[in-house]
C-alpha cells in the first residue's frame, strides 16, 4: 500500500479557519456522512440526536485543558518569554514548550505572582524549568494562565482580556473533570448539558475516558512516507465503571460512536474481552492511517482538520479515502468553518 502524504493534501482557504467558536455550543453546522449510502447531508449540530436513532454508546474524553501559557521575565534583560507546560517531571518541575536559547540556572520572573523558574536543561525541542512552588505555580496558572490555543488561532498578549477569559469557557468541554491536557478535544466543543441531556431522554448511553492531549496534536508530519512518522505517546485512563460499560455494549451488539479522535485512538488500543476490577493506564502512541482495521469504532464525530495531518488521516482511515476528500472539499465550498473552533463531521 503506497503511503504518500502528499496525497492527503488540499486547498484550504484561510478565511475558512475559525478564529472563535460559534456563537452557542450547538450551533456549529453538521456535516453527515453516511458510509453505506455514500452520501453527504448539511444540518445543525442542534440536531444531532435524529441521527442518532439508533442509540449507540458515545464514548467521550472527559480530559480537561489547563490554562498552561504563561508569559516571564528574563531578568537579566528583560526580555519577555512565553512558556506552555506540557508535562510534569514532579510536581514543581515542568517540561516546557519555550524558544530560544538559555545558560542553564537561568532565572525566570512571573511579575504578576510571586512565582519563579529556573532553567535546567534542554530535553529535545523542550526545556525543563523549576518552579519554586507547586502552589504558587497552581496559583499562578488559575489566575493568569491562558489558553494553549493551536498556532492556527490567533491570540495576542495584548488582545482583550474578555477574549482570553471566553477561550477558558469555550476551549474547554462542559463535562472536562480530568485535569491534564494542552488542547482540547475539540469534538467534544459542541455538546451543551442540555444537549447532553436529549441524547439521555433519547435513550443515547454514554461513557467517558481519559486522554490527557499534549502538544502531539500539533506535531506536523515532516516525510512524505507517512509511515515513517512517529506519534508522541499521550497518557489515557479508563475506569472500571467506563471500561465495563463499553464491554457490556458491544457485547450485547451496540454500536460505539467515539466523540473525537483522541476517543478513537484510545478505544482502538484496547481490547474489551472481559470486566475489569482496575483503571486501565497507560500510554498511547496509537497512529490511524488508511488501511486500519477498526475493531472497536463504529461511528465518529469529529471536526474538520488540517491537510496532511494525523487527524486527517484518520478520518479518511474510517470512511476511506475517497470520501473523506470529497466530504472535504464539499465543505469548503460550503465555507465550513475548520479546525479546533470550526464545524463537526458525524461518520457514520
Amino acid at each position: 500500500m503506497q503511503t504518500h502524504l502528499s496525497d492527503f493534501d488540499f486547498e484550504l482557504p484561510a478565511e475558512l479557519i475559525a478564529q472563535k467558536p460559534a456563537q452557542k455550543r450547538d450551533q456549529s453546522r453538521l456535516l453527515v456522512v453516511d458510509r453505506k449510502k455514500n452520501t453527504l447531508f448539511h444540518d445543525v449540530f442542534s440536531n444531532l440526536t435524529q441521527y442518532l436513532r439508533f442509540r449507540p454508546l458515545m464514548v467521550f474524553n472527559n480530559t480537561q485543558v489547563i490554562p498552561a501559557k504563561i508569559f516571564g521575565i528574563l531578568p537579566h534583560n528583560e526580555k519577555m518569554v512565553e512558556l506552555i507546560l506540557v508535562r510534569p517531571v514532579s510536581p514543581a518541575i515542568w517540561e516546557v514548550l519555550m524558544k530560544g536559547k538559555m545558560k542553564p540556572e537561568t532565572k525566570i520572573a512571573f511579575p504578576e505572582s510571586s512565582l519563579t523558574g529556573k532553567f535546567i536543561k534542554r530535553n529535545g525541542e523542550r526545556a525543563v524549568i523549576e518552579f519554586s512552588s507547586q502552589t504558587l505555580l497552581e496559583n499562578h496558572l488559575k489566575n493568569h494562565g491562558r489558553m494553549p490555543l493551536p498556532p492556527y488561532i490567533r491570540r495576542m498578549k495584548e488582545d482583550s482580556p474578555l477574549t482570553h477569559e471566553e477561550d477558558k469557557i469555550r476551549y474547554q468541554t462542559v463535562y472536562a473533570s480530568q485535569s491534564g491536557a494542552i488542547a482540547a478535544p475539540t469534538a467534544g466543543l459542541h455538546f451543551t448539558k442540555a444537549h447532553l441531556n436529549k441524547l439521555k431522554s433519547n435513550q443515547v448511553e454514554m461513557a467517558h475516558l481519559t486522554l490527557h492531549v499534549g502538544p502531539g496534536t500539533f506535531k506536523p508530519i515532516r516525510t512524505e512516507d507517512y509511515s515513517k512518522h512517529e506519534m508522541e505517546a499521550e497518557a489515557f485512563r479508563i475506569t472500571p465503571k467506563n471500561w465495563n460499560h463499553i464491554f457490556e455494549s458491544k457485547k450485547k451488539g451496540r454500536s460505539i460512536l467515539a466523540v473525537g479522535t483522541t476517543s478513537t485512538r484510545v478505544l482502538e488500543t484496547q481490547e474489551f474481552k472481559k470486566p475489569i476490577r482496575k483503571t486501565q493506564s497507560g500510554w498511547t502512541n496509537c497512529f490511524i492511517v488508511p488501511g486500519w482495521d477498526f475493531k472497536n469504532v463504529d461511528h465518529l464525530l469529529t471536526n474538520f482538520h488540517l491537510p496532511k495531518s494525523t487527524l486527517y488521516l484518520l478520518v479518511s482511515a474510517f470512511c476511506g479515502q475517497a470520501l473523506a476528500s470529497r466530504a472535504y472539499h464539499e465543505a469548503i465550498g460550503k465555507k465550513y468553518r475548520f479546525f479546533s473552533y470550526g464545524d463537526a463531521m458525524l461518520i457514520l
